[in-house]
């Protein structure tokens, strides 16, 4: 990795997951409109992102990071946005309070539109097309119009993404986080959840303390991290023509930036050292995740590490394990180990749905939630023999009414799942089950902090 990087010196290396254009004259045409539109993200935003980052690789803060597996066309909304940040604000609001850590916000959102599959095609009825690859690539209508790649898709990401993010740093800016309003941002299907008692309880509590500090003359209007809320934008890096084309260099750094988000991610299938993806990530300055799934060896580890994060930055890099419920206390045991052996400086999150896949008995894919939980205490349990950070959470989920993972609160079985399955790719957890999550999140971040034993940094807004 000691050649010269250059924004397009991936197309020089092997590449793993793209998609085959039949008019690659009108894909170059569509990249090169694409480099002349503005960027989605600054370059300032994705360096605030990396120091709140390095204060959760530093265990001063917790990582929630989460949004639907793949963004749809056919679903952007207004309303399906407000949701989903609804139930990203309640989840984060219940780590805050209930845990008393600062939460680091990021949503899959905003430009995850692309998607790794396991087979480039795809068979029906005896018919074999492409794999759907996300709306950016391709349709998923099982027809041979619909799974041509077509490059012009790229350009509807661009202008959903643009729309999303102007709407969700209105509402994150807006008044529409302000804590005074932490009882309205429960979702109306989740108000006869078990598990609105124990929300309803929690908010009350904090309309209390804030009454109280209004009774003491504290101001609230004046304190703007009592009114506002900093959300950040993440995806898989893996359309890298499109990635390369909002490639920008900052002006007041002179360093490489990808302005499609804030934070981009290496997948699993993708993190080969010697190929395309690691090879555009390691020369962009943003904050970036590394999938980490059950064949990586600490060995291969630790050069990827090296590649991508050479002068051992705190919030740099965090590495996201996607092992299994059954499999996490062995693999992750033995990563978590080399990287601290090595000094390396890391962010750790859990991924626990992609290793929990199934298909169930009616043919749908489906994740059982009891197996989501699982491993994340698996995670929390190795981070706590071996002495290290249970820093953060990477999910799949949805602020939408779904029936995708088994379990839960009202018990999703598989007979269920027929009855609000929506998703275009893989299950997602609904609300209720992400702020099921957050709760049970909240009381293990309550044993690393007894366990940890010193003073917390004063709680900036949620």
């Amino acid at each position: 990795m000691s050649e010269r990087w250059t924004p397009d010196s991936w197309r020089k290396k092997p590449i793993e997951q793209v998609p085959v254009y039949p008019d690659r004259q009108a894909l170059a045409d569509t990249e090169k409109q694409l480099a002349t539109f503005p960027p989605l993200v600054f370059a300032g935003e994705a360096r605030s992102l990396k120091k709140q980052l390095a204060r959760v690789a530093n265990g001063h803060a917790f990582l929630l990071q989460g949004g639907d597996c793949a963004e749809s066309f056919a679903e952007h909304g207004a309303n399906n946005i407000r949701d989903f940040f609804r139930m990203f604000l309640q989840m984060a609001v219940v780590l805050t309070y209930a845990a008393a850590s600062p939460v680091v916000k990021v949503g899959r959102i905003a430009g995850q539109f692309a998607k790794p599959r396991s087979s480039p095609t795809e068979k029906r009825d005896g018919k074999e097309l492409p794999s759907y690859r996300g709306d950016i690539i391709n349709d998923i209508a099982f027809t041979e119009e619909a799974r041509r790649a077509d490059p012009r898709r790229q350009i509807e990401a661009f202008r959903q993404s643009a729309a999303t993010l102007n709407l969700l740093r209105a509402f994150a800016q807006g008044g529409y986080a302000n804590l005074a309003s932490v009882r309205q941002w429960m979702l109306g299907f989740v108000k006869d959840s078990p598990q609105s008692r124990r929300y309803v309880e929690l908010s009350d509590r904090i309309s209390e303390a804030l009454g109280f500090m209004q009774a003491c003359g504290l101001d609230l209007e004046s304190h703007p991290e009592l009114r506002t809320t900093e959300f950040y934008t993440s995806h898989e890096a893996l359309l890298l023509g499109f990635e390369q084309a909002f490639t920008r260099i900052d002006s007041t750094t002179g360093d490489w930036y990808a302005t499609s988000g804030h934070m981009l991610w290496i997948g699993d299938r993708t993190r080969q050292y010697d190929h395309a993806h690691i090879e555009y990530a390691r020369g962009i300055k943003n904050p970036l995740g590394l999938k980490c799934g059950p064949s990586l060896k600490a060995d291969d580890l630790l050069r990827l590490i090296d590649i991508l994060n050479p002068d051992n930055e705190a919030g740099r890099l965090t590495l996201i394990g996607r092992f299994g419920a059954e499999k996490v206390g062995e693999h992750l045991s033995a990563l978590v180990r080399a990287v601290k052996r090595e000094g390396k400086v890391v962010l750790w999150s859990c991924d626990p749905m992609h290793g929990n896949t199934i298909t169930s008995a009616s043919g749908y894919k489906t994740r059982p939630f009891d197996l989501i939980l699982k491993e994340v205490r698996g995670f929390f349990d190795v981070h706590a023999a071996e002495g290290t950070y249970a820093g953060g959470v990477h999910l799949e989920m949805t602020g939408q009414n779904v029936t995708e993972c088994t379990g839960g609160a009202r018990a999703i079985s598989d007979a269920d799942l027929n009855d609000r399955y929506h998703t275009a790719c893989d299950p997602r957890l609904n609300a209720e089950q992400a702020i099921d999550l957050a709760f049970l999140l909240a009381e293990l971040l309550k044993k690393v902090r007894s366990a940890q034993a010193k003073p917390m940094p004063a709680v900036a807004g949620l």
